[in-house]
C-alpha cells in the first residue's frame, strides 16, 4: 500500500510535468510501452530487483533500452527512481500514471466477457448500456461458459447478462419452491 501511494505521488508529478510541457499523450505512450516491456521480459524484472547490481548500471541499461523513443520527462522520472534506489516502484508508477491519464481524459475501461467474439452490434448495445460522457475503453474476454450473454465490468459496478447466470437464478427459484 505505501509503495503504491509512493508511486501515484511519481505518477502524478509525472503528469503535472507532461500536462504543462504540452507531451501528455507522448509520455502516456511511453508509460504502456515501459509498462508492457517490464511485464513481457522477466530479464529486466530480475535486473530491476536485483540488488547486487548498481543503479549505474541499471541506469545504463533503461537508457539504451529507452532514451531514443522516451520523451526527456519520461526518462527524467526513470533516472529519479533509479538513483534514489526505487527501481521497484517503476512498473507501479507506470501502471499509475495510466491510470491518472484515464482519470483525466475520462477514459473508463469496460470489461466485457462474452461466451463468443463480440460484433459490432453487441458492442455498440455494451456501449449505449454504459451511458458515460467520455471514452470507452473495451477489454474483450472470451467465456465459453457463459453460454450466451455477456457480463460487463467497469471498476467496482457489474452487469451480467449471460445465460449462464440466468440458469442458477432458475435453478435457485425452483429448489426453493
Amino acid at each position: 500500500m505505501k509503495d503504491s501511494k509512493t508511486a501515484a505521488r511519481y505518477a502524478k508529478a509525472l503528469l503535472g510535468l507532461s500536462l504543462d510541457g504540452g507531451k501528455l499523450d507522448s509520455v502516456y505512450s511511453n508509460m504502456q510501452s515501459l509498462s508492457e516491456t517490464i511485464k513481457g521480459s522477466s530479464d529486466l524484472q530480475s535486473l530491476i530487483n536485483n540488488p547486487v547490481i548498481k543503479g549505474t548500471d541499471k541506469l545504463t541499461v533503461f537508457s539504451s533500452l529507452f532514451a531514443t523513443d522516451f520523451e526527456e520527462s519520461t526518462m527524467n522520472t526513470i533516472n529519479l527512481l533509479l538513483n534514489n534506489k526505487r527501481e521497484g516502484l517503476l512498473a507501479e508508477v507506470a501502471n499509475q500514471f495510466i491510470i491518472q491519464y484515464k482519470s483525466h481524459k475520462n477514459i473508463v475501461t469496460a470489461e466485457v466477457i462474452s461466451a463468443t467474439k463480440l460484433d459490432e452490434e453487441l458492442k455498440n448495445k455494451v456501449l449505449s448500456l454504459l451511458k458515460h460522457d467520455g471514452e470507452v475503453e473495451i477489454i474483450e474476454k472470451v467465456d465459453a461458459s457463459l453460454i450466451g450473454g455477456f457480463i460487463v465490468r467497469v471498476g467496482d459496478k457489474q452487469i451480467d447478462a449471460s445465460i449462464a447466470t440466468k440458469f442458477k437464478q432458475l435453478r435457485k427459484e425452483i429448489s426453493l419452491n
